[in-house]
């Protein structure tokens, strides 16, 4: 960085809404047109924590003005990282100054055992040195999209007998989250996100989905469940969100263990994707860890296309 510029990182909570309203606006665009999502609902949740000055993380100022900023969450023994976000044609390695203070902050709080990020505007391997020098695992994961226009069904098999494809439901909440948790557990997705791990955090999860602006608007017309008929228990979940007037996007979707290589992710899926199609929409997206082949490859074979590489990032305390 030239000696003639001059960088200051200095704490979020001493900024006002107003005066990192310029780059969140900046951001919404980026988010837009890389991903095709409207980030301005979270550009203003995010406005109002701003506000209340509770919001913990960094600005950098570039010779007196912002150049961008960092922000993290708490839950529990473990911190997430929101967003490192710095506004074009700013100085090279501004971001890392950035990503360094909050990894050391985040690093030497008392009570966080667990670090977790998910960088979705950021390309896979951009801050791979920083994270590995302090420690962290890196998983690659993939932005798909799949062009609703150009969408046709594959055939596929009848759902085994007992089992019925249905509409989301607000009585599915409940056991949407014991669902996750079984279908999650062993799997790589919950060493990358610890809620899925138990009934609780998958309720957690769930919440910031259905009843909560985390990802979009939850979008019940599209989101679908596999019930059992005998006892009405779910075999399998699909959720999905509106991030703009003509792009949803796929926030959930799992298998009942027991019920795997049915077909089940493949009726989910092209139900969910055909009432969009319907409705007008012009794409659905979703992520996916790469090292999980078998999604993969159905989400390529139903037409999904990768339109981006990021990193998932994972840091656990060493145990004494």
């Amino acid at each position: 960085m030239s000696s003639a510029l001059q960088l200051e990182i200095l704490d979020l909570r001493h900024f006002s809404a107003n005066s990192l309203r310029p780059v969140l606006e900046e951001e919404s665009r980026v988010w837009s047109e890389r991903l095709h999502w409207d980030y301005r609902s979270s550009a203003d949740l995010l406005l109002q924590y701003l506000d209340s000055r509770i919001l913990p993380g960094y600005v950098a100022l570039e010779n007196g003005r912002i150049a961008g900023y960092a922000f993290c969450v708490y839950e529990d023994h473990k911190a997430i990282i929101g967003d490192v976000f710095t506004l074009p044609h700013v100085s090279p390695g501004v971001a890392e100054e950035l990503l360094r203070h909050l990894l050391e902050l985040l690093q030497h709080s008392p009570g966080i055992d667990r670090i977790e990020s998910q960088l979705l505007l950021h390309r896979h391997g951009l801050h791979e040195d920083i994270f590995r020098r302090a420690g962290f695992r890196l998983f690659r994961r993939l932005f798909m999209e799949l062009d609703l226009s150009a969408f046709r069904p594959l055939p596929s098999p009848p759902l085994p007998e007992g089992l019925e494809l249905l509409p989301w439901q607000e009585s599915d909440y409940h056991p949407s989250g014991q669902l996750i948790a079984e279908a999650y557990e062993g799997h790589l997705d919950s060493y990358i996100n610890d809620q899925y791990r138990t009934v609780s955090g998958s309720l957690r999860f769930l919440h910031n989905i259905v009843r909560f602006p985390g990802c979009g608007l939850f979008d019940a017309q599209s989101s679908r469940t596999v019930v059992r008929v005998s006892d009405h228990s779910l075999a399998g979940v699909l959720l999905c969100s509106r991030v703009r007037e003509d792009v949803a996007h796929i926030t959930q979707v799992c298998v009942s263990k027991r019920l795997r290589r049915h077909g089940l992710g493949l009726h989910l899926i092209q139900a969910c994707a055909e009432n969009l199609r319907r409705r007008g929409f012009a794409a659905l997206t979703l992520t996916v860890t790469e090292e999980n082949t078998s999604a993969l490859e159905l989400y390529r074979r139903i037409g999904f296309i990768e339109k981006h590489a990021f990193d998932a990032l994972v840091w656990d305390r060493p145990r004494r």
